[in-house]
């Protein structure tokens, strides 16, 4: 048995920031990893970098003159050429970063725990068995596989991993499930040149969002040539041969019909990943939907044990992930100040084209809360800064507490959202109201200018 002073199960963004600032500390620490193709973690293999890598070639492509299906076809295994390009060079130098470092040691295998300080790792060549009186669980999530007939063992069949994998582009794919994962490979597919079906179980479309902005993302991914059937429930994917046949049914009228695809996407979301880890031996609990309970400096029901990232639930962005970091940084070697409810309220990002951006509430869940608010909106194509780059469709919407004038929440649709909504998170931890925005001197012609027509 090896001693630690710290293992990290889990190689993602919050466990090998956290790595690497042990060690400089000089505690001894163990990082495992199951797979030698997930170093680094979800967002650079699987998640947020290849994803965003396709966004842009697709957003490259749809610039490009009418081509042949066949030359949709090469252009799309080029980008997927060059998708395996970025990650494999990220996976290579965040494995470096670590197991070069002299204080941590880098376990490829499937680790559980054994007792409340101990973890076997079985590797390819073998049991060891590593113990240390602090250990970090960063697992991160895996996909939820919906109760459909025919998707074991189907080759025509893909989660959001491997259909990054799939080198030739389906001439048409159907997607199943409209949540913010499917739209964002609905776009980027569309883009390519694949006929693209959504299949969503609501009879909504991303019903998180308001009403005017989610029919405004559905009017656009229409646009691109995106059908929608909403409210059905799919029933069984049959593998035919070269294409999969999926049978579903409208939950109002009963109706069944079927459509042929070359790939299916299931789209169904992602649960905390503890698989495995034997969870119980360590008296580590988790809650009704699997995800690790931890308190507010994410502490498990074993305070020894913390949970990083996804596998604790909540919000599953890379950048909360660097966030829990912090709160262990901070109560393990600083002033203790730093917790999970510090941080809100947390801007997000759907990269479809235009991406949608959002943070705080929305117009419907301050009415719910019987707020008195304003809500002030400015359509794309009333923004300079689109002539310049010939975009005109989308939506900007701010709701202010109109007592105070306090920005509560904003939905930005719209071209580079990603990059802006960021002002109006600054804006709004500062505690500045609407007219910080409303009056800033910004530079012309930018997105950002839209902030001092959209609070006016």
């Amino acid at each position: 048995m090896k001693q630690y002073d710290a293992i990290i199960i889990g190689f993602g963004k919050g466990g090998k920031t956290l790595a690497a600032e042990l060690a400089r500390h000089n505690w001894q620490v163990a990082v495992i990893e199951r797979s030698e193709k997930m170093y680094g973690g979800t967002c650079i293999n699987i998640g947020c970098i290849p994803t965003k890598t396709l966004v842009h070639q697709a957003k490259t492509e749809t610039y490009k003159p009418e081509m042949s299906f066949e030359e949709k076809k090469e252009y799309y295994r080029k980008a997927i050429e060059k998708k395996e390009e970025v990650t494999t060079l990220l996976r290579d130098k965040n494995y470096h970063n670590l197991a070069d470092n002299k204080n941590i040691t880098v376990y490829t295998g499937i680790g559980s725990f054994l007792n409340a300080d101990t973890v076997s790792v079985a590797m390819p060549d073998g049991t060891t068995e590593l113990k240390a009186g602090k250990i970090f669980i960063n697992t991160g999530a895996e996909t939820v596989l919906p109760p459909i007939k025919g998707i074991l063992n189907n080759p025509l069949v893909f989660n959001s991993t491997s259909i990054m994998e799939l080198t030739e582009l389906p001439r048409r794919l159907a997607i199943v499930g409209g949540g913010y994962i499917g739209l964002e490979f609905a776009s980027i597919y569309a883009s390519f040149g694949s006929q693209v079906t959504v299949l969503e179980g609501s009879s909504e479309l991303i019903p998180r969002e308001d009403r005017d902005i989610a029919e405004a993302v559905k009017d656009i991914l229409e646009s691109k040539g995106i059908r929608f059937e909403l409210n059905v429930n799919v029933q069984s994917i049959e593998n035919t041969g070269e294409t999969a046949e999926i049978t579903y049914r409208n939950a109002q009228s009963g109706r069944e019909q079927q459509l042929k695809a070359e790939a299916v996407l299931l789209a169904t979301g992602r649960r905390p990943d503890t698989t495995g880890l034997n969870l119980e031996a360590a008296g580590v609990r988790t809650d009704e939907r699997g995800a690790i309970i931890v308190d507010e400096y994410l502490k498990t029901t074993n305070p020894a044990i913390r949970a990083i990232g996804d596998v604790k639930g909540g919000l599953q962005f890379t950048y909360i992930s660097l966030d829990d970091y912090r709160i262990i940084r901070e109560d393990l070697f600083g002033d203790h100040s730093r917790k999970q409810s510090d941080r809100n309220p947390v801007s997000y990002s759907v990269f479809i084209d235009p991406p949608l951006s959002r943070i705080g509430m929305s117009e419907t869940e301050a009415r719910q809360q019987g707020l008195d608010i304003t809500v002030k909106k400015l359509a794309v194509a009333a923004i300079p800064r689109m002539l310049t780059i010939n975009e005109n469709k989308g939506l900007l919407k701010a709701v202010i507490h109109t007592p105070t004038g306090k920005i509560l929440g904003c939905t930005l649709l719209c071209p580079e959202s990603s990059e802006i909504i960021n002002s109006v998170a600054l804006a709004m931890k500062a505690g500045k109201d609407y007219t910080f925005l409303r009056d800033f001197i910004f530079t012309h012609p930018s997105m950002s200018e839209a902030f001092n027509e959209l609070f006016h």
